[in-house]
């Protein structure tokens, strides 16, 4: 399956040459009649090319199918192509173990590819965000990752990562050269020659740059902290997030998201799981702020400023200890400012273990916070200022540990700006009775 005719040839033609190639290992499969068209295969199986404006492909009788280039699988003809015979393969007998291959660059963000839905279906998987289900995806990327485009050095290991074997017959200093040339977006050339991820021309994190603030530990019981909290109720997610004050460390403590799939169909978020999320936080660590969005939470951030404020020594207001309302142009922008250039000067970390097995659930989460922060997007605000938003208002795509995050590190630079660096020592007197 490919767009169009011609590109059919990538992987036609080399089933044809290996079935007529006299050297070729295939080329003595008898029964075979390998035509320019159309391969006719024993007992009554062929091989044939075809794209989206062959004739309707509901019913077809396919056991594999091999998808190519489906980062251009970006129009509604071609993804309605795709969902009919990835259908069609589902409708088979086990006998016939259906299966299909996808090939692809990497996809160009925001297009809504097949690529690009199949990348976030394996990181849902990975993430543990597919809760019903068998995982039947088997997904294989290799990328060369470049952190500095103008070392030469480091851009030539990351084309010879991203190639393999590949690369014996590239000419590598054609693929460098390309880089350099002030006629490219170095952009596509990391997408198309080292076949990373890039990101949208909207997105407020380099993910690059938050990678290298990346760091498996996790913030240790007793430490002094601030919190950050943003909420919702069904459609977008809640979560906690907890920010050490001595270094900037983030760890995300809980995110409460809407499921994907059938999972997801009128669920709401467990209050009482985040309220008890937020008593452990205060048992655990010595919270010296606590900064909550309030819409949708105002009972609960009262509740918790009755509990919790008045031990508190920064406070958002005298009055209101815990409520910082993120629509605030001003304050948000330079909160969201703040915490970008912590991330640039890695004067902040995050909590994220570099092993997608590792067994801690708080350094999983920052898988979690890394992919929110990933999906915000800037957006303007009131009075000529810059926000950040999901992509659009009904994208799957949450942000809601990104805002969470910005509220704890917020919190931490005023504990920092007050002088509040170290816990209290705790007196101790001898009570008679």
């Amino acid at each position: 399956m490919a767009t169009e005719e011609g590109q059919t040839g990538n992987v036609f033609d080399t089933i044809h040459f290996n079935l007529t190639d006299e050297d070729a290992p295939l080329f003595r499969v008898p029964g075979v009649d390998p035509g320019i068209t159309r391969i006719n295969l024993p007992d009554g199986g062929e091989i044939t090319p075809s794209t989206a404006s062959s004739s309707s492909k509901d019913g077809g009788k396919e056991t594999f199918v091999v998808f190519d280039e489906t980062h251009l699988y970006n129009t509604p003809e071609l993804r309605r192509m795709y969902a009919t015979v990835t259908r069609n393969l589902r409708k088979r007998k086990r006998l016939a173990e259906p299966w299909y291959l996808e090939t692809t660059t990497m996809f160009a963000p925001g297009q809504d590819s097949v690529a690009e839905k199949t990348y976030e279906e394996a990181e849902a998987i990975r993430d543990g965000r597919k809760k019903r289900g068998r995982a039947r995806l088997m997904y294989d990327h290799r990328w060369g990752e470049c952190k500095n485009l103008k070392d030469e050095n480091e851009l030539r290991d990351a084309l010879i990562d991203a190639y393999g074997d590949a690369m014996e017959w590239m000419d590598l200093e054609s693929l460098v050269d390309d880089f350099y040339d002030t006629r490219n977006d170095s952009a596509d050339g990391r997408r198309y020659f080292l076949n990373s991820r890039t990101v949208a021309s909207d997105a407020w994190m380099d993910p690059d740059a938050w990678a290298l603030c990346r760091r498996a530990e996790e913030i240790a019981t007793g430490d002094l902290i601030t919190l950050g909290f943003d909420g919702s109720i069904r459609d977008d997610a809640t979560a906690l997030t907890a920010c050490r004050v001595s270094d900037g460390h983030l760890m995300l403590l809980g995110c409460w998201e809407k499921p994907e799939g059938p999972e997801g169909e009128g669920w709401q978020v467990d209050r009482v799981s985040v309220d008890a999320a937020v008593s452990r936080a205060f048992d655990r660590f010595d919270v010296v702020g606590f900064y909550a969005d309030p819409p949708h939470w105002q009972d609960y951030v009262d509740r918790w400023t009755a509990d919790f404020g008045e031990n508190l020594q920064v406070r958002a207001t005298q009055a209101r200890p815990l409520e910082y309302w993120t629509n605030r142009p001003t304050a948000m922008e330079a909160a969201l400012d703040r915490f970008m250039e912590a991330v640039d000067d890695k004067a902040l970390s995050h909590a994220e273990s570099l092993d997608p097995d590792e067994p801690s659930s708080c350094l999983r989460l920052g898988a979690t916070l890394s992919r929110h922060v990933k999906n915000a997007r800037r957006r303007p605000m009131a009075r000529n200022h810059l926000g950040i938003g999901k992509e659009h208002a009904k994208s799957p795509k949450k942000i809601d540990a990104a805002m969470s995050a910005v509220l704890a590190y917020e919190c931490r630079a005023d504990a920092v700006a007050a002088g509040i660096t170290k816990r209290k020592k705790r007196s101790r007197r001898l009570v008679a009775f």
